[in-house]
């Protein structure tokens, strides 16, 4: 194999870095444009999340490769020699597909068990496809992955009563006030992590919900499906004057919300807390905000108690879950190791037709005595011949290729039917 998976999480950096990468790898399409012009690689799949950034390649040349993808994330994260060496992962051919499967299966998302990461990865190919940037060996390992997400969903119960990050947020909100009834929450955005929090947040019993996003109709659509109240994107500055917690999760690339506007609506606020989540990436809310007295401010990284929580009541399910992934890494090993041979198997039996269609047309002196009928008899009957002489030659090889390497047999296979014969 040479296949390469590199990049970085919310298990090896820090907001702020993954922050970074997330402002400069937005659009997927031109990064795969950018990859693929390296001659060292083959194919690839980009995937960049709130949570990771993550590059999947299948090389030419892999040294060169994990060069050239290094290079890549240094340049767009603008990151020192130092954060590349802290929060940058490598895995290569087996530890790749592994990484891959519980990147889809959610066993390595910050809240396991979410439902969400598999959309992702699933967009994430549908954009390679649509861009000619996969071929058959991340073809196989994107399908192989949705099929493991399927069995650990299905065979474990890591997704019983899953969670997400949006009902981290809400649940910190709960601990912050004990009991969310009759509270006033504001919800910057109208995504799915927002519809999440809105589901959630109904459930708890809030008072009210304000819905603000950029496109007002989108609110508005937002606001009649939770039983909520859209506001103009404009009237930002204002509402926070009135409400106990803002939830914010917008694709913006910088602030939404600054200390002036935290200033302002605090002076009128008669020393009420506010409290602000953010659980956007790159951040909605200015860092600076939480200097302001009577204002706390938290980040998705500071969601990690109840992500641990989580954690600990699903870890027998996980330990399912990586048993499913460790046979399903072992079937596509499998699988590209019988790869080695397949050529070889596609000249044997062009070799061997070729025998029978060369045959058939010496003898077309007494075959054209034949009706159609009888023809097209004769030519199955040498198919099946064929098929039953390459049966057992086949099949060895295929085994060889799983258990041993195949390669001495596709040698001695390909000289002695002069396979390689001009």
């Amino acid at each position: 194999m040479n296949i390469i998976l590199i990049g970085m999480n919310h298990k090896t950096a820090p907001l702020e870095i993954r922050e970074r990468l997330s402002l400069t790898c937005g659009n997927d399409a031109n990064h795969l444009a950018e990859i693929m012009k390296f001659p060292e690689i083959q194919e690839v799949l980009y995937l960049a999340t709130c949570n990771r950034v993550e590059v999947l390649a299948n090389a030419v040349d892999t040294a060169g490769a994990v060069e050239k993808l290094r290079a890549f994330i240094f340049h767009h994260g603008n990151l020192s020699a130092e954060e590349m060496a802290r929060c940058l992962y490598l895995h290569y051919d087996d530890e790749a597909v592994r990484h891959l499967f519980r990147v889809a299966s959610s066993i390595d998302s910050m809240v396991m068990g979410e439902p969400q990461i598999l959309g992702q990865v699933k967009d994430a190919y549908r954009t390679a496809v649509e861009h000619n940037t996969t071929g058959v060996i991340l073809n196989r390992v994107l399908h192989h992955a949705f099929r493991v997400a399927k069995r650990v969903r299905t065979e474990t119960g890591i997704a019983h009563n899953a969670v997400s990050v949006s009902f981290a947020a809400v649940e910190l909100a709960k601990k912050i006030f004990g009991s969310l009834e009759g509270k006033t929450i504001l919800l910057i955005g109208a995504g799915e992590m927002s519809e999440l929090a809105a589901r959630h947040l109904l459930n708890q019993g809030v008072r009210k919900i304000l819905i603000a996003n950029r496109t007002y109709a989108r609110a508005l659509q937002m606001a009649e499906n939770f039983h909520g109240t859209a506001t103009d994107f404009d009237t930002l500055a204002e509402k926070l004057r009135d409400v106990d917690i803002v939830i914010s999760s917008t694709g913006a690339p910088g602030y939404v919300i600054t200390p002036p506007m935290i200033e302002a609506a605090i002076r009128r606020r008669k020393n009420r807390l506010l409290f602000l989540i953010d659980i956007a990436v790159p951040r909605d809310i200015d860092p600076a905000v939480n200097e302001i007295d009577n204002v706390y401010l938290y980040n998705i990284d500071n969601l990690q108690d109840i992500v641990d929580t989580n954690v600990k009541s699903r870890q027998r399910e996980a330990e399912k879950a990586e048993a499913i992934i460790d046979d399903e890494v072992g079937k596509y090993h499998e699988w590209f190791n019988t790869l080695e041979v397949v050529p070889t198997i596609i000249s044997l039996r062009e070799k061997m037709e070729g025998i029978v269609k060369s045959e058939l047309v010496k003898s077309g002196s007494w075959m054209q005595n034949l009706n159609e009928e009888e023809k097209k008899n004769i030519e199955i009957l040498a198919g099946s011949i064929i098929n039953k002489i390459l049966h057992d030659p086949i099949t060895g090889l295929k085994e060889e290729s799983r258990e041993n390497g195949a390669l001495p047999y596709i040698a001695a296979l390909r000289r002695l039917f002069g396979l390689d014969d001009v």
